[in-house]
């Protein structure tokens, strides 16, 4: 089938199989393809084409990165009200590519929006005129080498007739894995819940694993719903959503040129109409959003390149939530703590290092440090049960969590984020081989 298994079924450190999975089906208003455009050279898909038949309310994030890709530029430059298709290719960024990289996202939405145009007027009786403004881009993978539009382009006819207005699980499978680079997991998750009186979708898939740290987002993950709400409404729910989610997690501290969340909703479920965010009726599709964009964000810190453990770590009553947030990251990032954690040393000593060098005010007779629910450190001193060899052997579970609370306030935050292992290091040392 050309699918990207060879990632999926190499992947030692997570045992998975497609059953442990969600099970995401059919969403409506929502048609998806993805084929092998042989941009690595194999059969693997590598590409693929989110088609909204009627069209999709939308909304989305991208990062802050003062360098950015080909492809953001052009989802930023179109102003339009309505999305009928988005296009996900994987082993090139097209970051770095210049006026290439640009007129190639011109020239493929020009192909695109033409063919679907005339799929429109063979499949529908109020067939639509898509424009090249409709169609929107994800990029992902080298920085910096010539964009491969014409290994693209030959592939969208095929990717248009492969087109499945019903979707189910292996369909969805095969689009997550399609956009991996060196993920090793598909990404998908699912939430159901109900506006007002109507049953709603939200499906999302993402990818990402290195060059994750918030800055907007740290990925692309791709939101879809069946929900009928405003783009305004949408853009302000995902901004929302985005603080504790993917902008809570990290695996190695650099962003990425291309960072993308995006949200489509089709508005078949055909709801209440939604005027603002604080619209009780929304109060279940905003929380259920907020566990999608979770789900999908802690997906991408569990398979972060070469981890062994998904750490978390709370940071609680401090002054502020962005001092709680500075220090959370201060760790997170740090490579002494992850390599630590990786040797699976109780080395708490490198999380006071990390405390400090964020150049907050810090009340040591405040400072209380767990290790899972073992005290290590109680209001500055260590703790005068604190045992090494108990700690040592908490460090051996595949999921680390790390409480600091700082004592000064009433602000928490959590943040996600995974060891540091020579696995890491050879990934990315073999990264273009």
């Amino acid at each position: 089938m050309g699918i990207n298994l060879s990632n999926f079924l190499a992947s030692k450190s997570h045992d998975r199989k497609m059953g442990q999975y969600q099970d995401l089906d059919h969403l409506d208003g929502l048609a998806v393809s993805s084929i092998s455009a042989n941009l690595y050279n194999s059969k693997r898909d590598d590409l693929v084409m989110f088609y909204f038949r009627d069209g999709a309310n939308f909304a989305s994030v991208y990062t802050q990165s003062k360098i950015l890709s080909e492809n953001i530029k052009w989802n930023l430059n179109q102003k339009t009200q309505k999305i009928f298709s988005l296009i996900v290719n994987t082993r090139n960024a097209n970051s770095f590519t210049g006026e290439q990289g640009y007129k190639s996202m011109q020239h493929i939405a020009d192909l695109v929006s033409k063919q679907l145009t005339e799929k429109q007027k063979k499949d529908d009786e109020d067939p639509k005129n898509i424009k090249s403004k409709n169609i929107l881009f994800g990029c992902t993978g080298t920085i910096g080498e010539k964009f491969p539009e014409e290994k693209i382009k030959l592939k969208i006819p095929d990717l248009i007739k492969n087109v499945k207005y019903t979707q189910n699980k292996y369909i969805w499978m095969k689009a997550a894995l399609a956009i991996m680079t060196t993920d090793t997991q598909p990404k998908i998750a699912m939430e159901e819940c109900k506006i007002g009186n109507t049953h709603v979708k939200i499906y999302g898939i993402a990818k990402g694993s290195g060059m994750i740290h918030p800055n907007m987002a740290t990925t692309l993950s791709y939101i879809f719903t069946d929900a009928n709400i405003s783009n305004d409404v949408l853009k302000k729910l995902l901004k929302k959503n985005i603080e504790n989610t993917f902008n809570a997690i990290s695996c190695d501290g650099d962003t990425s040129t291309n960072d993308m969340i995006s949200i489509f909703s089709t508005g078949k479920a055909k709801n209440s109409l939604i005027k603002t965010i604080n619209d009780k009726k929304i109060k279940s599709f905003d929380e259920s959003l907020n566990n999608v964009l979770l789900n999908l964000a802690k997906r991408v810190v569990a398979d972060g390149e070469g981890a062994s453990k998904f750490v978390t770590i709370n940071i609680l009553n401090s002054k502020t939530e962005q001092d709680a947030k500075k220090i959370g990251f201060s760790i997170a990032n740090s490579p002494l703590v992850k390599t630590a954690i990786a040797g699976e040393d109780p080395n708490w000593g490198r999380v006071i290092m990390a405390v400090g060098k964020t150049g907050l005010d810090i009340n040591l007779n405040k400072l209380s440090i767990k290790f899972g629910e073992l005290l290590i450190v109680n209001k500055g001193k260590v703790f005068s049960q604190y045992s090494e060899n108990e700690t040592a052997n908490y460090m051996k579970n595949s999921d680390i969590e790390l409480t600091i609370d700082i004592g000064v306030g009433k602000k928490n935050f959590t943040v996600f984020t995974m060891d540091l292992t020579k696995k890491y290091i050879d990934i990315n040392a073999d990264y273009r081989s």
